[in-house]
């Protein structure tokens, strides 16, 4: 069985004040010509559809003529919600898109959707799960099942949600969600939860022999390389500016027989960041290709007057503008130190705990490390060696 894996299309998005709708549909095309060129016979899409809750009439247009595209291609389609979507908004009409082979996973209601699918080598199972949070779940499970589960963190509703799915294990299971697993690197166009309480572990997902991601936007596996983020079709952050953005490929053949490749995709526009001064970055050498979305960091001494407006006459896609010198610099240092400074001895021991092993610490531990250091200020102010 052969599936394509895409996430995070973010239909819709702007960045920068720039609209990506036709940089979408441009990625959207090609998409469309390489799943018909692989014969994959379904797609994977994990979540963020759309880049708000309530999108656009015309981001709903663009997907409404992606989904026809591949279901015209013949494809099983499989759909989960992001925390960028709405869960009821997204699954609407999905009753009538079964007949399409179009499967959309319902709001979490305590029993993911799941679609059992059949080749040579026996069966195979596709598990929708969409994005939860611990209320999510806790609501769902009171009201569907008058279960009252105590659940605190992400890691707790997700293992709860995956835990009631009971997969079977001698067959193929593949699940396709959304939600942040630890040690996943990050970028600056994603929605960060602060502290890092989103974190799952990998290995909440052991019973699946391939889990398709949506969430993170670089492409990266974590814990195994069966457990993936396929990353977005596009670039949203200059962050982003030097990956090469894929759709991935997998196929599945006899239980833990997995092949996994990835196929690169070319955008409409690029984005890229250039440096120099002033005079360099508006010489020929520098806008040979203006059509790219661009970040331009200027190393001149002093500002230059409407910058921005003129190298716009040379890059009409400049998106940003920003100054590397010793002002800029200083600048920086100021505000590093007023940055510690704000923050309490828990904030940065939190913070030096969580660059030392990759993962925010627990509840339990956050209270120990207060009190000893609610302790040793006490001390200190009563003398006490």
């Amino acid at each position: 069985m052969r599936f394509l894996h895409i996430s995070d299309l973010h239909i819709g998005k702007r960045v920068n004040e720039f609209s990506m709708i036709e940089d979408q549909k441009y990625i959207l095309a090609q998409i469309l010509d390489i799943a018909a060129k692989s014969q994959a016979q379904g797609v994977l899409i994990a979540g963020d559809i759309y880049d708000r809750q309530a999108p656009s009439a015309e981001a709903v247009q663009v997907f409404d003529w992606f989904l026809t595209k591949l279901a015209d291609q013949q494809k099983k389609i499989f759909v989960v919600s992001g925390n960028h979507d709405s869960a009821e908004r997204l699954s609407f009409g999905s009753q009538l898109m079964r007949e399409r082979q179009v499967y959309l996973s319902r709001a979490y209601d305590g029993d993911p959707l799941r679609i059992r699918m059949e080749d040579a080598y026996g069966e195979l199972w596709v598990h929708l799960l969409p994005f939860v949070r611990p209320a999510t779940v806790r609501y769902a499970l009171e009201k569907c099942t008058g279960e009252s589960q105590e659940l605190q963190t992400y890691q707790e509703a997700v293992a709860c949600a995956v835990e009631r799915m009971e997969p079977d294990r001698s067959v193929r299971n593949v699940l396709v969600a959304h939600q942040f697993v630890t040690g996943a690197g990050r970028c600056e166009s994603e929605e960060v939860a602060v502290g890092g309480i989103d974190n799952v572990d990998a290995e909440v997902f052991d019973a699946f022999d391939y889990v398709a991601l949506g969430h993170i936007h670089s492409p990266q596996w974590v814990g195994r390389e069966s457990v993936r983020y396929c990353g977005t079709p596009l670039k949203y952050s200059f962050s982003e500016s030097e990956q090469q953005k894929s759709v991935t490929l997998i196929e599945l053949k006899e239980k833990g027989d997995l092949t996994i490749s990835t196929i690169p995709l070319k955008p409409l526009h690029d984005m890229r960041r250039l440096r120099g001064t002033y005079m360099e970055v508006t010489s020929p050498s520098f806008t040979e290709d203006f059509s790219d979305y661009l970040q331009i960091t200027l190393t001149d001494e002093e500002d230059i007057i409407d910058g921005f407006m003129k190298l716009r006459t040379f890059y009409p896609n400049l998106m940003r503008l920003t100054y590397d010198n010793s002002r800029t610099r200083r600048d920086q240092r100021v505000e590093a130190v007023k940055d510690m400074e704000n923050k309490s001895e828990l904030d940065l021991f939190e913070e030096f705990y969580e660059l030392q092993n990759n993962q925010p610490m627990s509840p339990l531990q956050r209270d120990f490390v207060k009190k000893l250091i609610e302790d040793t200020i006490a001390d200190r102010e009563k003398g006490t060696p």
